[in-house]
């Protein structure tokens, strides 16, 4: 069965908006199954199949509930839909897993096996630099090399300094929330340092890093509380920005962050990895 080209075109518009969703694809069928081998359908975050077709309720349940699972954590799965004497015979329980395999049960009179593939599409994150400092144009151009989508924040002459971004906000203001991941670094180098600041202490966001000695930091947090910023936002503030590798120039310094960001990234990955 080939893939219907609205599906495809469906998913492609999905990602270039932005959206999450997971694509649930039968890779096997065994004996009497209503979908066959190449059915597609699209998993919407709400527990909806928008478009496409899987077979009815049989495996509906297991579809839903593996995308809820891959949507939330990230990572396909591969789901089989058994009938429930089979997984006896085999000594399987509903709901147990092996290598690499989920088993769900087939309460449908049809008796057929259908193996789906369930792949998670999630947003690019978001990397927002704040500034026009050189570490700002080095994390704007490394930042895509890592999959990230780039959001530049610097006044309106600072802009032509970046040769391409997502996104460009002229001035510091974001928006507080965010539907992706977003990771926030301020890099200003002395230039609009408390208003950038200021702006990402307040967004919602993974991560938020300061460009800037630790002194410089202190001198930043008591004016700016005595401003009115509260003190807890500061706490989440990760300054110097990066990992401590000895970094010394402006690119150096910048493959720090996406190092950090990195790693915090894929730190609850690493936990769902077989050992």
């Amino acid at each position: 069965m080939q893939p219907q080209p609205d599906l495809i075109e469906l998913a492609a518009d999905l990602k270039s908006r932005g959206e999450a969703f997971c694509l649930a694809t039968v890779v096997r069928t065994v004996s009497v199954t209503a979908a066959k081998a190449g059915a597609k359908a699209v998993v919407r975050p709400d527990g909806t199949i928008s478009d496409g077709w899987i077979g009815g309720g049989c495996a509906r349940g297991a579809v839903l509930k593996a995308a809820r699972d891959a949507l939330a954590d990230g990572q396909p799965r591969l789901i089989s839909v058994v009938p429930k004497d089979i997984l006896a015979e085999l000594g399987i329980k509903p709901g147990e897993e092996r290598e690499g395999v989920k088993f769900a049960r087939n309460m449908c009179p049809s008796r057929g096996t259908m193996d789906i593939f369930i792949e998670p599409m999630l947003p690019k994150p978001n990397l927002v630099v704040l500034g026009a400092s050189p570490v700002a144009l080095a994390l704007a151009d490394v930042g895509p090399r890592f999959g990230f989508r780039v959001s530049v924040g610097a006044p309106a002459d600072d802009q032509p300094l970046f040769a391409t971004a997502d996104e460009r906000i002229v001035g510091f203001e974001l928006q507080l929330q965010a539907a992706e991941h977003r990771y926030v670094v301020v890099s200003t180098q002395g230039r609009s340092d408390e208003a950038a600041l200021t702006a990402a202490l307040a967004a919602e966001c993974d991560y938020v890093a300061f460009v800037g000695s630790r002194r410089k930091v202190a001198a930043l947090r008591e004016d700016l509380v005595a401003k009115g910023v509260a003190a807890e936002r500061f706490d989440r503030l990760k300054a110097p920005a990066g990992l401590d590798i000895g970094a010394v120039t402006p690119e150096e310094i910048a493959l720090s962050i996406i190092a950090e960001i990195t790693a915090l990234r894929r730190r609850g990955v690493r936990q769902l990895l077989p050992t």
